[in-house]
């Protein structure tokens, strides 16, 4: 894949990978932490390749601590993600604030008009509908049966 904000995006798509994430923002957890939820799906191979998906992303970080190597969330990643996203952010409030005002505008002058039909309590019987005028069939030659 091409630019980084597309291998992170890549790499946000899967649920596993969001758990994996979630987990992480808890704190540093290794491989096998990680994996523990997924054992009973997945192998620990395909776990460490969903870290290395993250890892690749930018996403986690692998640290050296003696023998063991924990991963952690990588705050740099998000904060791309949070830059690229706030122009977004930014347009849709603005689009959200104009079709708030104008809901507001419209049930200002809906509550000055008044209500447009009163209907009738349920425990009042409704009235009979009309009956529609059936005209006599006519015969081919146009006269009546």
């Amino acid at each position: 894949m091409g630019d980084q904000l597309s291998q992170t995006f890549a790499a946000l798509a899967d649920p596993t990978r969001r758990a994996m994430l979630a987990r992480l923002a808890e704190g540093r957890a290794n491989v096998s932490e990680l994996a523990e939820p997924f054992l009973d799906r997945m192998s620990l191979p395909a776990v460490t390749k969903h870290v290395q998906v993250l890892e690749r992303a930018g996403l986690v970080v692998k640290t050296r601590e003696a023998q063991r190597r924990p991963c952690e969330l990588n705050p740099e990643a998000f904060e791309r993600i949070d830059a690229w996203m706030a122009i977004y952010r930014a347009q849709m409030e603005e689009s959200l604030d104009r079709l708030d005002a104008y809901l507001k505008s419209k049930q200002g002058s809906k509550n000055k008009r008044g209500p447009k039909s009163v209907e009738a309590p349920s425990s009042m019987p409704k009235p009979a509908k009309k009956k529609k005028k059936t005209q006599p069939k006519r015969e081919q030659d146009g006269r009546k049966k």
